[in-house]
């Protein structure tokens, strides 16, 4: 009997080896597929991943714009400390002690509540800084000063109580229909008004805002000088400081120099309206 032979192939035809080359490529590529489809059809977590992003990316800091629904003379001792007063007690800035500094606000606590608060809302030149009137921000109450000075002499033991606000600011009167009615006839009478006269009225009004907020904020400290505020009109004292440009002005006033809080204190204040006071005392001492 013949003994079959241990090394022949078991490929025997061209169709067999035709085959056999097809399937070395096609099963492969199957295999690597359906693993793809398995591996990315799996659900993942990405919570942790999406966290990790929001964590990175989000923003140094914040910022915290009054509610323009909130009535004049309502706000709490803490949004005036936000808005107004955090500017120079925050960092020290101007000599003001620093908020939570029990050692620095020890002494001044011991002179009393009333006395703090009639340094805070008329204005204070003390040997180590100077309180401007209400921060800077003429158009606080002094109810809302009051209710941050207590604010900030509780934020190192002083257990003071924050006024209560006012039954007119607590509760606003609604509108009455007699009272909507001007507005609808001012809005007829503004759409009927051509584009050239209109202009005009908004050009005065453009121009005006400088010496409004020179009047609500700047005033505080260069009507009178304060803390070396060159006063306002002061030609003498305004030469140098012009000389150094406007650019320069409207820098300092803008992020602060000196005694000079970032915005006169007031950081409701646009960038527009702080130049617009710059220019406009600038143009008062030429």
């Amino acid at each position: 009997m013949t003994e079959p032979d241990q090394h022949s192939s078991p490929i025997k035809t061209p169709k067999q080896l035709i085959i056999v080359v097809a399937l070395a490529f096609i099963v492969p590529i199957v295999i690597i597929g359906l693993l793809s489809q398995l591996l990315t059809s799996t659900p993942h977590d990405t919570s942790g991943d999406e966290q990790r992003v929001l964590e990175r990316i989000k923003p140094v800091g914040s910022v915290v714009i009054a509610d323009a629904s909130v009535p004049r003379g309502n706000l709490t001792g803490e949004q005036v400390y936000g808005q107004v007063c955090k500017t120079c007690h925050e960092a020290g800035l101007a000599g003001a002690p620093k908020s939570g500094d029990k050692a620095q606000w020890t002494a001044r606590i011991a002179e009393g509540e009333k006395t703090l608060v009639q340094h805070a809302v008329a204005g204070f030149q003390g040997k180590a800084g100077v309180m401007p009137p209400k921060g800077g921000n003429t158009d606080l109450t002094d109810d809302e000063v009051h209710r941050a000075v207590v604010y900030l002499a509780n934020q190192v033991g002083a257990g003071w109580k924050e006024p209560a606000p006012t039954a007119a600011a607590a509760a606003p009167a609604a509108k009455s229909p007699a009272a909507a009615a001007p507005s609808a006839v001012a809005t007829s009478t503004a759409a009927t008004t051509p584009p050239a006269a209109a202009a005009a009225p908004a050009a005065a009004g453009g121009a005006a805002d400088g010496k409004g907020v020179y009047e609500k904020t700047c005033a505080v400290c260069h009507a009178t000088g304060l803390a070396g505020a060159p006063k306002f009109g002061d030609k003498a004292a305004w030469a140098p400081r012009i000389a150094t440009g406007l650019n320069t002005l409207h820098n300092s006033a803008l992020h602060g120099k000196n005694a000079m809080p970032p915005k006169g204190g007031n950081l409701a204040l646009t960038d527009t309206d702080v130049a617009a006071a710059v220019d406009y005392m600038v143009s008062t001492a030429k």
